[in-house]
């Protein structure tokens, strides 16, 4: 539960800032005449991240055992690829994200209405289609029913309170640090899931090597006991994994945070410390 929780968290704090960002910005200039479009567009994009997350679900159980497992491994690895752009992505754009959205929503409001509703959808869409890709293929790698679900559906209320708090003025956050951890952990659930897609592909047929166990520690640590579902549901951990899914697992996991970290620290540079990042108080 608590790596699905991780996601919403992240993922929806991700929709809620640009949301609140967006609101304040048009109340603080008197346009609040605006927000009705806004509202649309993230309305909109809510429903499109939902119904992509049932045509997920339910599509996929239509389809013959080799077809889900082909399926839910290429869609898994898809999804890593996703996340891992993103979480390098905001980590970059974090401490300049008030000013970029700021600029966007200028120059839809210059081209009119329609313009501000796509903005708004496209901010937060993006964020949602990701959001939705990757709880599902998270869900999936668990499989531990509706646990993994409520996790996330946590996150994302959590993500909404902080949303609200920083709209409101009473929450100070410092992105930089923020998206700098839950990056890092995202990476490591997401090795998780890359590891379970390539697993996958094994039982689709699609890869080699599914008989051809790395090691097996099922007898210290069971599947069924609390502390393998923890780590399961955590860092999607397997007892018994293949060679190729142990040498996937590594050969993701070690470089992407080595360079991770590489460029939060600047190279040879040492960065200025990032200020906590406000949204203007509602008037």
């Amino acid at each position: 539960m608590f790596g699905n929780y991780l996601i919403g968290l992240r993922e929806g704090l991700e929709a809620s800032l640009v949301v609140c960002i967006l609101i304040a910005y048009l109340v603080k200039t008197d346009r609040k005449d605006k927000l009705p479009p806004v509202w649309l567009g993230v309305g909109a994009a809510v429903v499109l991240s939902m119904a992509f997350g049932a045509v997920l679900q339910f599509g996929s159980s239509q389809l013959t055992f080799e077809a889900q497992e082909a399926l839910g491994g290429s869609l898994s690895i898809i999804s890593v690829g996703l996340v891992t752009w993103m979480v390098f992505w905001m980590r970059r754009t974090a401490r300049h994200l008030k000013t970029e959205l700021h600029g966007k929503l200028d120059a839809a409001l210059a081209m009119g209405t329609t313009a501000l509703v796509v903005t708004a959808f496209l901010a937060v869409g993006r964020e949602g289609l990701e959001t939705s890709l990757f709880i599902w293929t998270a869900v999936q790698a668990t499989g531990d029913g509706w646990n993994p679900l409520i996790g996330a559906a946590l996150g994302l209320l959590t993500s909404v309170v902080l949303g609200w708090l920083f709209y409101r003025g009473a929450l100070k956050i410092n992105l930089a640090k923020f998206f700098t951890w839950t990056g890092a952990m995202l990476v490591v659930v997401a090795a998780g899931v890359l590891a379970y897609g390539v697993h996958d592909l094994q039982e689709a047929g699609w890869l080699p090597g599914l008989h051809s166990t790395a090691f097996d520690i099922s007898s210290t640590i069971p599947k069924d006991s609390w502390y393998g579902t923890l780590l399961k549901g955590v860092f999607n951990f397997q007892p018994d994994p293949t060679v190729l899914q142990l040498v996937v697992w590594l050969a993701y996991l070690v470089p992407t945070l080595a360079v991770f970290f590489n460029v939060l620290g600047g190279g040879k540079s040492t960065p200025k410390p990032a200020q906590p990042v406000t949204a203007e108080p509602a008037a």
